[in-house]
C-alpha cells in the first residue's frame, strides 16, 4: 500500500504539529506516529518554556544564559534566533487554548537552573501535557492533516528506492511499519520532516518515553545526513528512584523554588560545596554532583527537600508531582524525594540549518532530532519545547518558500518481505536491546574514560553483524525496527564520545579533565 502528500512529518509532538499546522492552510500533510500521537515526550514536558517576558528581563541575558549552559559551543546566531522567536511562540500557544498559569493579569513565570531570571512559562507541572493537547486538538480540525497513529518508521526512501534508481541523495518519503494490518506501507512526498525526538531509550535510565530510540537519527545517517555532537547525552539530576517506577521525573522547577539536595545520611546540603549557584547550577554539574556523592559514599539515592515551602505551596505547583508520588507512599510535602540522575535529553543530532535543512535536499528536521546550534554541550532548561516550537514554525516557512525546487516523488518501489520469514527467536532482541542498555550505562555515561568507551564500541562492533543477520532473514516488528535503530545511534554516540579529546558540557572524562581553549563541534560523516 501507498500513500502520497505534499509534506511527509514523522513525529507527532510539538516539533511535528507546529510545522503540520503551519503547512496546511495550503498543502496536504501526512503526520505519523509510532504510537499513539501523544506517546512522545512533548507530552512527558512538566517544567515550562523559556521565554523573555519579565520587565527586566532581555533577550541577551536568555542568549547569554544558553551559551553558558552550552559551554560555548552553541552557534549565537541560532541562539539569538530561538531567544527573539520565543515569546511569539508563547503567543501562538496562548491563541490555540495553552492555558498557562497566570498572576493577576500577567504570566506566572518560575525560574530553573542556569536562568538568570524568572521566564519559565508553565502550566503546573504539566506544561508538555497542555502543549501536546492544544496543538492536536487544532491538527484534528484541520482538514488537510491526516493523522497516522501506529505507524513505525524503518527507513526513509530516497533515490536508491525509486523504480528509476538514482543517486541525487534526494529524500521522497519512507516505509513505515502499520501495526494495525502488520504491513509495510510506502508514503511519498515532496518535502519530509523529521521530528522524531531523541534517544534516550539506549541507556538503562532514562526519563525519556518508551519510544525514544533515536529513530530519525538513525534514518537521517542511513540515508547520507551528516550528524553532530552526539557525546553530549543530557542526564537530568533528579529523577526519582523508585524500583518499581524507573523514569519518573522530578521537575528542575522544584529546585527552582527553592528545593535543596541532602545528603540522605548525613543530612548536608552538598550542592554549594560543588558550585556557588548551587541547587540552581546546570544540569551536567548538578548531575555530577550528585554522581559523585552516590559513588563516594555508596549511596543509592540523594534526597531532594522541598517540604520547607509548606504543604499549599508544593500542592499548588506541583500537583501531577504530588499526587504520583502519594501514590508510591511519599508525600512531599512532610519529606524528601530519593532522586537519582538519569538520561533525559539528546543535544546532537541530525545537523541542520535555520531553516531546519538537513544534508539530503527534500529532508527537514526540528526538535530534539537535531543539532541546530542551540544548544551546544548542554541544554539549558525549558528550551527544549522552545526549540520545537521556533524550528518547527522555520522548516515549515521555509518548505512554502521553497516548493519550486521540491519535486514531485519518483515512484518508489513497495517494500519486499518475499525473502524473509517471521522470526521464532525474539529473545535475540531483548538480550540485544539489555545489552546495549547496560553497557551504555556502565561505560558511556555521566563520567567516562578513554577504556570504557573502547569497551562499549567492542561490544557494538560485536552485536552489529548479529543485528544485521537478523534483520536480513526476518519480517521487521517494532521492536526490530527499534533495536537496529537503537544500535546505529549507541555507536554514534560512542564514536562521538571517542573523538572529542576534552571535557565540556556534558561530556566528561577522566583521561581529558581539561577543556580546550576553542570550542568545536564532532562532525560525523556517513
Amino acid at each position: 500500500m501507498s500513500r502520497r502528500f505534499d509534506v511527509l512529518i514523522i513525529g507527532s509532538g510539538a516539533a511535528g504539529l507546529t510545522a503540520a499546522l503551519n503547512l496546511a492552510e495550503t498543502l496536504t500533510v501526512g503526520v505519523i506516529a509510532k504510537g499513539s500521537l501523544g506517546e512522545g515526550a512533548t507530552n512527558w514536558a512538566q517544567g515550562g518554556i523559556a521565554a523573555v517576558l519579565e520587565e527586566g528581563d532581555t533577550f541577551e541575558a536568555h542568549v547569554n544564559d544558553t551559551m553558558v549552559a552550552g559551554a560555548g559551543l552553541n552557534d549565537r546566531a541560532v541562539v539569538e534566533m530561538v531567544v527573539s522567536e520565543a515569546p511569539e511562540a508563547i503567543a501562538r500557544l496562548i491563541a490555540l487554548g495553552v492555558p498557562f498559569a497566570t498572576d493577576g493579569d500577567a504570566l506566572h513565570l518560575t525560574r530553573e537552573g542556569g536562568h538568570s531570571h524568572r521566564r519559565i512559562v508553565h502550566v503546573a507541572d504539566a506544561t508538555g501535557r497542555a502543549v501536546q493537547q492544544a496543538l492536536e486538538t487544532a491538527a484534528t480540525k484541520q482538514p488537510n492533516i491526516t493523522l497516522l497513529p501506529d505507524m513505525v518508521a524503518i527507513d526513509l526512501a530516497t533515490g536508491r528506492h525509486a523504480e528509476q534508481f538514482s543517486t541525487g541523495g534526494a529524500v521522497h518519503g519512507l516505509y513505515a511499519y502499520n501495526r494495525s494490518t502488520r504491513r509495510v506501507e510506502t508514503l511519498t512526498a515532496r518535502a519530509t520532516v523529521l521530528a522524531t525526538g531523541g534517544a534516550g531509550r539506549a541507556y538503562l535510565f532514562s526519563t525519556a518515553p518508551r519510544g525514544a530510540t533515536g529513530d530519525g537519527i538513525a534514518m537521517a545517517w542511513r540515508a547520507g545526513c551528516r550528524v553532530s555532537n552526539m557525546e553530549f547525552m543530557q542526564f537530568h539530576p533528579t529523577c526519582l528512584y523508585n524500583l518499581e517506577v524507573k523514569n519518573f521525573l522530578i521537575t528542575e522547577a522544584v529546585r527552582g523554588e527553592g528545593g535543596v539536595l541532602i545528603h540522605p545520611e548525613t543530612g548536608h546540603r552538598f550542592m554549594p560545596d560543588y558550585d556557588e549557584r548551587a541547587e540552581l547550577a546546570p544540569r551536567d554539574i548538578v548531575a555530577r554532583a550528585i554522581d559523585s556523592e552516590i559513588k563516594r559514599d555508596g549511596l543509592d539515592y540523594v534526597h531532594l527537600d522541598i517540604s520547607h515551602r509548606g504543604a499549599a505551596f508544593v500542592q499548588e505547583h506541583f500537583p501531577t508531582i504530588h499526587e504520583k508520588l502519594l501514590t508510591l507512599g511519599i508525600d512531599m510535602t512532610r519529606q524528601p524525594i530519593p532522586v537519582v540522575p538519569a538520561q533525559h535529553y539528546t543535544c546532537g543530532g541530525v545537523l541542520v540549518d535555520r531553516n531546519g535543512r538537513t544534508d539530503a535536499p527534500g529532508l527537514y528536521a526540528a526538535g530534539e532530532v537535531t543539532q541546530s546550534g542551540l544548544h551546544g554541550a548542554n541544554r539549558l532548561a525549558s528550551n527544549s519545547l522552545l526549540e520545537c516550537l521556533v524550528f518547527g514554525e522555520a522548516a515549515a516557512r521555509d518548505i512554502l518558500a521553497s516548493l519550486d525546487r521540491l519535486a514531485e516523488p519518483p515512484a518508489i518501489r513497495p517494500w519486499d518481505e518475499s525473502r524473509v520469514t517471521d522470526s521464532d527467536e525474539e529473545v535475540v532482541i531483548t538480550q540485544t536491546w539489555g545489552e546495549i542498555r547496560r553497557f551504555m550505562w556502565n561505560y558511556v555515561g555521566i563520567v567516562r574514560s578513554t577504556k570504557r568507551l573502547e569497551r562499549a564500541k567492542h561490544r557494538i562492533d560485536l552485536l552489529r553483524q548479529e543485528v544485521a543477520d537478523y534483520y536480513r532473514n526476518f519480517r521487521v516488528t517494532p521492536d526490530l525496527i527499534e533495536l537496529r535503530n537503537l544500535l546505529e545511534v549507541a555507536d554514534l554516540i560512542i564514536r562521538s564520545a571517542l573523538s572529542r579529546h576534552e571535557s565540556r558540557g556534558l561530556h566528561y572524562t577522566l583521561d581529558y579533565p581539561d577543556t580546550l581553549p576553542e570550542a568545536k563541534d564532532t562532525i560525523l560523516v556517513p
